[in-house]
């Protein structure tokens, strides 16, 4: 296709107007879904190629017209095989740096060297003019970090660092709001699987979890609180459940989780949800390769990105603001392994 396609060229081709097809482009709103693929595919056909957004005049230092690159770092605890939430987290940030026409590098920090303090090179070596950090790292790693005077954000968790930005699920409300829906269907032994200190998130899902027991007037049985993963964050693959008071259902901290925890169940011979109801968190692939489909929150990971790569430009272009906290939304998502409480085990008492 010869060059020069302009949108004004999609427009007059499909019969729609120039701000729809715009609005299309750049995933804005106002264009059904069916129209904006349309717009899509005939933009691809036509050989289309958007021009370099014109940066407004900004005064000298500004991110957006120096070149530079931002740092992506995670703890290779978190960057497993592709699919999993984290691997999902970090693409949609460099996606989000590359709308925004910045260069992203990424590096994974290796369990030696969090435990170490060694720091990546992109950071000792200034090779990069702000961080992004997805997913926690242990606190004397942060510290060695903030030491390096690098504008830094947390994604995906908060810590101590007060004047550090955080992008953060609303974990503690939608742990809350997913134990309150197995309240409503008659669950009152209700448990939580996950280790509290090992990240904020976790911490947070245990207390939204918590708060709703609380509010209800249910106990919590201290043997109906299970960790999952080691203090170090090593995920291992047994679970403490307490069989001679168990539970009839299990509020788990990711997808992960709760998919090793139905798998256990049903080695014991319990049925899911029949016998145990169990529900995740994130909503990424494995929720749905698991038998049954895991109940969940599904957490807005474009917006997560999105806030990220704002609340870190911003921090480029004025230093001294103050830091903020920014919280999203989830979503529950309702699949199969969530159900009534089984009848004769709604009783309320602990052992």
């Amino acid at each position: 296709m010869k060059n020069g396609v302009r949108m004004s060229d999609i427009a007059k081709e499909l019969n729609v107007s120039v701000v729809t097809v715009s609005n299309a482009l750049n995933d804005r709103g106002g264009v059904s879904e069916e129209m904006r693929r349309k717009i899509r595919e005939r933009a691809s056909q036509l050989g289309y190629r958007p021009s370099a957004p014109r940066a407004p005049r900004k005064p000298a230092g500004d991110v957006l017209t120096e070149s530079g690159s931002i740092g992506i770092l995670t703890s290779e605890r978190f960057a497993g095989v592709r699919g999993t939430f984290y691997w999902f987290l970090t693409a949609g940030v460099s996606k989000e740096l590359t709308r925004c026409n910045l260069y992203s590098v990424y590096e994974s920090v290796s369990v030696a060297d969090e435990h170490s303090g060694t720091l990546p090179r992109i950071v000792t070596e200034r090779q990069v003019r702000g961080l992004i950090i997805v997913g926690q790292l242990a606190r004397t790693y942060l510290d060695r970090l903030t030491e390096m005077h690098i504008p830094v954000l947390f994604l995906d968790f908060y810590d101590k660092h007060s004047d550090i930005d955080a992008v953060v699920s609303d974990n503690f409300y939608d742990s809350y709001l997913m134990t309150e829906r197995l309240v409503d269907k008659g669950h009152r032994k209700i448990g939580f699987i996950g280790t509290p200190t090992v990240t904020s998130s976790i911490h947070d899902r245990c207390l939204g979890y918590v708060k709703c027991m609380m509010e209800n007037d249910f106990p919590i049985a201290k043997e109906w609180v299970i960790d999952d993963r080691l203090p170090d964050g090593t995920v291992f693959h047994s679970f403490d459940f307490p069989f001679d008071n168990m539970p009839t259902a299990f509020v788990c901290n990711c997808d992960e989780t709760a998919f090793r925890v139905i798998s256990e169940l049903q080695r014991l011979g319990y049925r899911v949800p029949e016998d145990i109801s169990v529900t995740g968190y994130d909503n990424y692939t494995v929720s749905d390769m698991c038998t049954p489909a895991i109940t969940t929150v599904e957490v807005n990971l474009t917006e997560m990105a999105r806030a990220a790569v704002s609340l870190l430009v911003q921090r480029l272009q004025n230093p001294q603001k103050p830091a903020r906290r920014h919280v999203i939304p989830g979503r529950l998502i309702v699949k199969d392994s969530m159900a009534d409480v089984p009848p004769g085990n709604d009783v309320d008492s602990v052992k």
